[in-house]
């Protein structure tokens, strides 16, 4: 079984606000804290996302990814019906149930946004949470009984653990990607989208040959918010074909 994913982040409406990009915070100094820690806390209080992130009450920058992913694809369409696997903290849950259902109730159109994690989430304001193993093998009916229905979208940013060695952390962030795009398989609705974290070097062959013979498009896309230095990538796959 793939690790479980050490979930991602996000979080956050679309709206629109004063940018914290720019702001910076110093950094206490403490004698515990080992060198590493220091530089990551550097880089947190300096990243122009965070700050944002924060201001805007986003519960991490990773919300911004699929903020950017959505406005270059638009596969969060109104009234849509959408899984986030990996769900916690639950950023990529509110930018979905934010543009599914509060976008979707002007046009008369209601949403349902379901998120799944194996920690306990905190509550998403027009969103169920589920406390769940998405590889179990009820897993899929559960989601279609809350969903009422299959899925329009299928969102997956979940991350195994970074090891420090390439070859290795590909391996596990592809593992992830390939039971993520299983699960998709068995709950999306012919013409639905599926949206994961891949890694440098984009989706392996075989992984990918089985994406193209599912879904009418693939693409990989690196959106602005993701760290220039990270090996991360997404793979959008959309028009899923239930027989290819």
């Amino acid at each position: 079984m793939a690790q479980k994913p050490s979930s991602r982040s996000n979080s956050g409406g679309t709206g629109s606000g004063t940018s914290g990009r720019g702001k910076t915070e110093r950094l206490h100094k403490s004698k515990g804290r080992k060198e590493s820690s220091t530089r990551w806390l550097k880089r947190q209080l300096s990243d122009p996302y965070v700050v944002e992130a924060r201001d805007k009450g986003l519960r991490s920058r990773a919300a911004f990814k699929l903020i950017e992913l959505d406005d270059r694809f638009h596969f969060l369409k109104p009234g849509a019906r959408v899984v986030d696997l990996g769900a916690c903290p639950g950023g990529w849950t509110m930018v979905s149930a934010e543009r599914v259902n509060a976008q979707g109730a002007r046009k008369g159109k209601q949403g349902s946004v379901v998120g799944m994690d194996l920690q306990e989430t905190d509550a998403v304001p027009g969103a169920v949470l589920i406390c769940h193993d998405f590889m179990d093998e009820d897993a899929p009916g559960l989601l279609k009984d809350v969903l009422a229905g299959p899925a329009d979208v299928v969102l997956s940013d979940m991350a195994a653990q970074a090891t420090g060695h390439a070859a290795t952390d590909h391996l596990r962030v592809i593992g992830l990607l390939e039971v993520a795009f299983d699960f998709a398989c068995e709950v999306l609705a012919p013409g639905g989208t599926f949206v994961g974290k891949a890694f440098k070097g984009g989706t392996e062959g075989e992984l990918l040959s089985q994406m193209k013979k599912h879904f009418k498009t693939v693409r990989h896309a690196k959106p602005p918010s993701s760290r220039k230095e990270s090996a991360e990538t997404y793979v959008v796959a959309m028009g899923f074909r239930k027989e290819p």
